[in-house]
């Protein structure tokens, strides 16, 4: 036993090394418990958070746009059921595998699918969803299943596509839909704050009224929690439960719904014989209060191509066409009015007294002012005319001397207040200004002092005065109405998910020129009929510029308008518009109201390069206002319809308009 007795002296030399050994041992357990206390404390809730996502799957549910409504609530614009290939990058092993296996089946090139996957990880952490295509074809959804198991991270997923059944009718009135930008994203979180906030893959309105809508029709996204294994793979189990508290799924919330001013029937006619004319340019319809009944911009595009992910291809194509398909020429392109814009000139004529009702002013086929020739669209001139007949036939000459006797200052005065050079209000955006000009214009914005000879173009509409159709159709729809200048309006209310009235739009009169308290310069009701009835005599008289496009029975008042896109020389002016390239070519304008003594609609239609009002425009015009009567008082042309034959668009202009 004594061999095992412990000598002390041998026990003092151990002893250092015990205590060694216990402060290891000491350091060892308080690391441990610190680094414990730092994964619990305070890290505890980022990394549970952690923990559950790789549990719990929270997937985004987008809510169905607001359904868009004509007049007579028949649908314009709708959603169509569609499914997303997703990619959850934190379930991810191999990206490169993962993008080979996806590219021949949803042809897109692997390479941009890692590009795509990698941008995601940066910009958004590895927790969010990669939307890597849009709009899968059914056959590109039951391919994706059929390998779905064995992609940890790959997600089919359910989702709603804007659609617009018209397709390239009115599209840049309705607009299109898109994800939202990089450079959009902060912008719109501003923008919305306190309504709602906006990710990265969110769509948003783009242009047009999908955007205009956007707070009212995207309605609010719902979430579904989705428990899953280890690989990101989706498992049967209960409510998952997380700090205690049950989770619920949120359905989401369709947006309102709309229901705009425009009929349907209207629509299809404008678009109709404006492409079947081939026809480039804008017609816009608007009842006498403001109420626009049709929209049709042309060239077009199909807005269900931006809806499903616009190719690049494609969109190169529309930036690059000549004339402009993505561009809303009613409202975003502003041309010269040619002579349409001798009804203004003519009522400050009348109102200044430099002519009245029945004065004779003798028209010739040119001209002399100062050292040059001013021509009219009649080589042999029109001889001695009233402002009537100057008004019918659409005589230049007539209007030089106006424009002489009036100068730019009181043409401004009266012109302007129409509405001419300015927004009109339209609920639309990016609507162009115009122009109405004056001296104190030209001074600020060229530094050069108004010219004498200016007076002369610009009184026939040509020079700097610039307008677009939809200001052309407010401007001419207050003459119709002797003097209430009316605010556009294509938004008549909105509809919450009950059917119930959130919001009405009403009619609304901006100004009255017959009242002295409104108008810069006052005009008299029986100004305005003077020139009504001239206006009546260019689509009902003999020797009217727009005699082809009358409808007996509708009582048409109008004006053919011919704007020049360049200077002619003096042997060139009369040469046949027809034979010149189409860059050289003339365009064609024309506006017209009805009935004339009490209008309900209004009617203004620019053709590019077509030459002529008259045949340019003016039929497209007369097929609208025929088939708003045929719709809306069939008793007022039934006659018509049985005498009357279909008027084509290609018949020669008359009178130079």
């Amino acid at each position: 036993m004594s061999e095992y007795i412990t000598n002390p002296e041998e026990t003092k030399e151990l002893l250092p090394r015990f205590r060694l050994f216990y402060g290891v041992l000491a350091f060892t357990f308080v690391v441990f418990v610190m680094r414990l206390w730092y994964l619990q404390i305070i890290e505890g809730t980022e990394l549970r958070e952690f923990s559950e996502k790789n549990r719990i799957k929270q997937a985004k549910i987008s809510a169905p746009r607001g359904l868009v409504f004509d007049r007579d609530g028949k649908i314009l614009v709708e959603n169509h059921p569609g499914f997303d290939v997703i990619l959850s990058p934190q379930y991810i092993d191999n990206l490169e595998e993962v993008a080979e296996a996806l590219s021949p089946i949803i042809k897109i090139d692997a390479d941009k699918i890692i590009q795509k996957v990698q941008k995601s990880r940066r910009q958004n952490g590895p927790f969010a969803g990669v939307r890597v295509k849009d709009n899968l074809s059914k056959e590109e959804v039951f391919r994706l299943k059929r390998i779905r198991l064995d992609i940890p991270g790959l997600d089919i997923r359910e989702t709603v596509v804007r659609y617009y059944p018209l397709q390239m009718n009115g599209a840049q009135l309705f607009g299109y839909v898109g994800e939202i930008s990089k450079t959009q994203l902060p912008r719109y979180n501003e923008l919305y704050k306190g309504f709602q906030s906006f990710e990265q893959g969110d769509v948003i309105g783009k242009n047009g009224l999908e955007e205009v809508l956007e707070k009212n029709i995207r309605g609010r996204d719902g979430i579904q929690f989705i428990q899953v294994d280890a690989f990101g793979r989706e498992t049967q189990s209960a409510t998952p439960n997380i700090y205690g508290e049950q989770i619920k799924d949120q359905d989401p919330v369709s947006g309102n719904s709309v229901v705009l001013t425009l009929d349907k029937s209207l629509q299809a006619v404008a678009y109709n014989v404006f492409t079947q004319a081939q026809r480039i340019g804008g017609v816009v319809a608007m009842k006498s209060n403001g109420e626009i009944l049709a929209w049709v911009s042309t060239p077009s595009f199909n807005p269900n191509e931006f809806s499903v992910g616009i190719s690049p291809q494609v969109w190169s194509n529309y930036i690059n066409d000549p004339f402009k398909p993505l561009r809303n020429k009613v409202i975003q392109d502003y041309f010269s009015p040619g002579s349409t814009f001798k009804a203004f000139v003519a009522l400050a004529a009348l109102e200044e007294e430099v002519v009245k009702p029945y004065t004779i002013v003798n028209c010739p086929g040119l001209l002399r002012f100062g050292r040059r020739d001013y021509h009219d669209s009649v080589k042999g001139g029109h001889g001695n005319i009233t402002i009537f007949e100057a008004l019918e036939r659409s005589s230049n000459v007539f209007f030089f001397k106006m424009g002489i006797a009036l100068g730019i200052e009181k043409m401004y005065d009266y012109i302007s207040q129409f509405g001419i050079g300015q927004k009109t209000g339209v609920d639309i955006p990016r609507e162009a200004v115009g122009l109405m000009p004056n001296s104190a214009w030209k001074k600020a914005n060229m530094g050069e002092e108004w010219q004498p000879g200016e007076n002369l173009s610009n009184a026939i509409g040509q020079g700097f005065v610039q307008t677009t159709p939809l200001q052309l159709a407010v401007a001419y729809n207050a003459i119709g109405l002797e003097g209430k200048v009316v605010k556009p309006f294509v938004i008549q209310k909105i509809i919450d998910n009950q059917g119930q009235v959130v919001k009405n739009f009403s009619p609304q009169i901006l100004r009255d020129l017959q009242n002295p308290a409104e108008a810069r310069a006052r005009i008299s009701a029986e100004t305005f009929k003077v020139v009504k009835d001239g206006l009546r005599r260019v689509v009902q008289g003999s020797r009217g510029t727009a005699k082809h496009v009358n409808i007996p029975g509708a009582d048409v008042a109008g004006k053919t308008g011919t704007t020049q896109v360049m200077s002619f020389s003096a042997d060139q002016i009369y040469q046949r518009c027809e034979n010149r390239p189409i860059q050289m070519r003339h365009h064609g304008w024309f506006v017209a109201f009805a009935p004339a003594d009490k209008p309900e609609i209004t009617v203004a239609a620019l053709a590019e390069h077509s030459c002529h009002g008259s045949s340019g425009a003016g039929p497209v015009v007369r097929e609208i206002l025929k088939a708003y009567f045929e719709k809306y008082h069939p008793d007022r042309i039934a006659e018509f319809m049985k005498k009357t034959k279909v008027i084509k668009v290609e018949e020669p202009a008359l009178e130079g308009e």
